[in-house]
Formats: C-alpha cells, structure tokens, sequence
C-alpha cells in the first residue's frame, strides 16, 4: 500500500513473521550472487513457490559481499561488525553512524536491535542482516539525524513494531533521513527501525504494485524477500 506522511509518500509492504515466509538471500549453493529479484523467483520455482515482495536487504562491498552480519538459514555467512568509523559526520559511511544495528528473524517472531545489544543477547535467528544507521532507536529518531536537512535520496528500511507486524518501507521520492525516520516512527508507530540502502541502490518487487526494480551497478547484495 501507498501512505502519506508530512509532505511525502511511501511504498509500505506489512507483514507478520509468524505467518509470512520471509528469507534472506544472496548466492547459491555454487556461490553464484543472485544479484536480482527475477532470479530469486526463478529459483523458487522447484520448491512450487513463488516470490511475493523483496527488497535489497542491506549493505554490500563492491563484491557484493555484506558489510555486517549476514545469517542464512542459521548459518553465519558473514560476521556481526562491531568495526568504529570516527570523522566528520558527513564522511562517516552511513552503515557506520552509531547506533547501527540488526534486523533478524525466525521461529515466529521478528526484531530489531543495536548491534551491541544483538551481540550482548544473541537471540536466536535463522536470518539476520545487519545494516545502519538505525532511523528509530527504543523511539528515539537516531541523534545524528537533521531535521532540515537538505541530504534528500531514495531510501528503504524496515522497522518492527510492538506487536510484532514487520514494516518494509519504500520511498516514492526523495527524502532525509530525518523525515524517513519520522515516517517509521510518527506514521507507523515504530519503536526500532533500521536503513537498508538509499541512493541509487534501493529497488523493490511487488507485483501488486507493478515494481519490478532492477538494480544498478551490476546487481544487489543482500536481498530480503516474501515467499508464498
């Protein structure tokens, strides 16, 4: 569904981990990235399954590889990153603008959480992607964040409510981060929310919609998706 908040508009898929499929993916067994939405469905097809929704799940290296956490299944393919970026605000790789943090999911239930706190508590997670900044923190909108900024990108997040309904959350615009959190946290009511990617990078499937994005500069890494 499409929302409104403020001045601006948004692509909103809403789900519930204990009930929706959702998956993270990356490469496949022979290592070979899957880098785009329509070979994520063509892989479904043995299983009798089909894609739903998907979105970029995260940031990636130049190869493509996760910069933080990655689990798959259970399996760490890509360990948590506690690594400290210190500079000017403005220099400061988003992923690295403390709080960061993990969204992680399995058994029925879905999070998120700094990444200190998932690496104090380890919840349990058959998937888990880690990415920054977090936009909303324990309902806080992330410090960093200014609220007239002229910094105005596409961008894409994820955010989990109290009651547990999982948020994947699409610009239709351009936006700061600073509106971008206020959408998760004032017209969503969010508590913990985290940024996937923005700039030229966020792409979304939704065939409801008619999104089929397809990803710039030879691919996505990290892929996050809904299957039925």
């Amino acid at each position: 569904r499409t929302i409104a908040h403020a001045s601006d508009s948004y692509t909103v898929c809403t789900l519930r981990a204990d009930r929706d499929e959702i998956r993270l993916w990356h490469s496949d067994d022979e290592g070979r990235l899957y880098g785009g939405f329509s070979a994520i469905d063509a892989a479904l097809e043995p299983e009798g399954k089909w894609l739903a929704f998907a979105m970029n799940g995260g940031m990636y290296e130049r190869d493509f590889s996760p910069v933080g956490l990655h689990i798959e299944q259970g399996k760490t393919l890509s360990d948590l990153n506690t690594k400290t970026v210190t500079g000017r605000p403005s220099q400061i790789p988003n992923f690295y603008k403390k709080p960061n943090g993990v969204f992680f999911w399995g058994q029925g239930r879905a999070g998120i959480l700094e990444s200190g706190r998932f690496d104090t508590q380890k919840p349990q997670a058959a998937y888990a992607t880690q990415s920054g900044p977090m936009l909303v923190f324990e309902g806080n909108i992330h410090p960093a964040f200014i609220e007239k900024s002229r910094d105005l990108k596409p961008r894409n997040g994820v955010g989990v409510a109290p009651d547990g309904t999982v948020y994947f959350v699409m610009t239709r615009g351009r936006v700061s981060f600073y509106q971008f959190a206020r959408a998760f946290r004032d017209g969503l009511g969010v508590q913990n929310a985290l940024f996937l990617d923005g700039g030229w990078a966020p792409g979304v499937y939704a065939p409801e919609l008619r999104r089929n994005d397809r990803p710039g500069h030879g691919g996505y890494g990290p892929i996050i998706a809904v299957v039925r």
